[in-house]
């Protein structure tokens, strides 16, 4: 019998993010700077806080464009402080102007995407978790990536973070084997 991986639900709203976008490879450099960002927002949170106010940082940080976001100033930070819609901590706001800073020199040197999938060989790795329990929190290629990262000038990406991004994206497929939506995403 397939079941979904075992942290999807009880809400439906964790159900559709697990079966409609968890996992599933993403190479819009945009969208990556969107979820790393949401993943650093949720440090020390629940991820279905950060799923029931997506729309709310979607709309307080302008479609999460880089570019746009990378200008911003005190002010911009103080309004956010002020936004109900989206989990107000001024080091996460301020990690983000300066990610979308770092975001823009990788993006027009090398490209955010490319960046990013150098590091799994531009193909999801395929693990094969038989269960939740074989799932780690952080991995070698994770520690490695935060370091770089943080190198880059990112902020609010350590390890944990970067290895919850790197699953939410699809640079590795950790759904457990026993789970519908593994087999479709093993083809990367």
């Amino acid at each position: 019998m397939c079941e979904r991986c075992g942290w999807a639900g009880p809400e439906q709203i964790y159900f559709d993010y697990h079966d409609t976008e968890w996992g599933v490879p993403e190479y819009d450099s945009r969208a990556l700077y969107e979820k790393l960002i949401l993943d650093g927002f949720q440090a020390g949170l629940s991820w279905i806080t950060i799923l029931k106010k997506r729309e709310g940082f979607r709309a307080a940080f302008q479609g999460f464009d880089p570019y746009v976001i990378a200008t911003w100033t005190e002010v911009d930070v103080t309004r956010l402080l002020s936004d109900s819609g989206i989990v107000r901590h001024r080091g996460k706001i301020e990690a983000a102007i300066s990610n979308a800073k770092a975001w823009i020199k990788i993006e027009e040197t090398q490209g955010f995407s490319n960046f990013l999938w150098s590091y799994v060989d531009n193909k999801p790795l395929q693990p094969n978790r038989a269960s939740l329990r074989d799932v780690p929190a952080q991995t070698e290629l994770s520690v490695t990536l935060s370091k770089d990262l943080k190198k880059a000038g990112f902020k609010f990406c350590g390890p944990t973070i970067v290895y919850a991004f790197m699953q939410a994206v699809g640079m590795v497929n950790d759904h457990v084997v026993t789970c519908p939506r593994h087999a479709p995403l093993t083809s990367g």
